[in-house]
Order: structure tokens, then sequence, then C-alpha cells
């Protein structure tokens, strides 16, 4: 098992890592987007892009991209936010369709709107 932390994404608020590698995977911990830059509108498409950006941080520093992800799960805050969710997602992702869940909460931690976590499968070289 390698304990992968990327320094481009935010540092682990807690106990935990950035994602771990074991057996050809890679496993993504729930990824805030962190808080807005100063003069940045905070709104839930800024908090999907900066939560997408710090996921290809990490996946990156475990020498992966989104291409290598497998299963997404992401957590948003009000279901009235999936069709915007999807609309980002989409654009990001491009046509690369891994298993994917989008599951409404009603309250996330710090207030955030969206938090992501993913399983990538590691690149054979």
């Amino acid at each position: 098992m390698k304990i992968i932390n990327a320094t481009a994404a935010p540092p682990p608020g807690g106990h935990y890592s950035h994602a771990v590698e074991s057996n050809g995977l890679v496993f993504v911990s729930g990824v805030l987007p962190g808080k807005p830059a100063e003069g940045e509108v905070d709104h839930f498409e800024r908090q999907v892009r900066a939560t997408l950006k710090h996921c290809l941080a990490i996946l990156t520093e475990a020498g992966c991209s989104f291409d290598h992800v497998v299963q997404t799960t992401a957590y948003i805050v009000g279901v009235a936010n999936w069709p915007e969710f999807n609309r980002i997602y989409k654009e990001i992702l491009g046509e690369h369709r891994p298993a994917r869940a989008v599951v409404p909460v009603p309250e996330l931690h710090h207030g955030f709107l969206v938090e992501i976590q993913l399983v990538a499968e590691k690149p054979v070289r």
C-alpha cells in the first residue's frame, strides 16, 4: 500500500491521506473545494470546478488522470444542483464515463456544497 499526498491540493483536514494506492488501484479520499480565492464568488459551479481540480492534482501525483477513473461518488447539497453538477462533470471528463453515483445530502462539512471521491486504475507502464 502506498500513501499519496499532493502538494497541489489542499492538505487533508483530518486523519487521512489524499489517496492510497493498492493492487493497481488508486482510492482518492473525499475531496472538498476549499475556500475561494480573494474576490472570487463562491457558488456551486466554482466549488465543483475547484473540487475536480484538486481531484486531478491528486490523480496526477498518483500517476493517473481522469481517463483512469473507474468510479466516482459525488455528494452534493441539494438535488436541485444535480443538473449543474452533471453539466460540469461532463465538460471536464469529456467522453470518459466511469461508473458514478451522485448522492444528494442536506449538508457537508464547513458548509461546502460538493465532495467528490474517486477510484482510478493505475496505468500500466
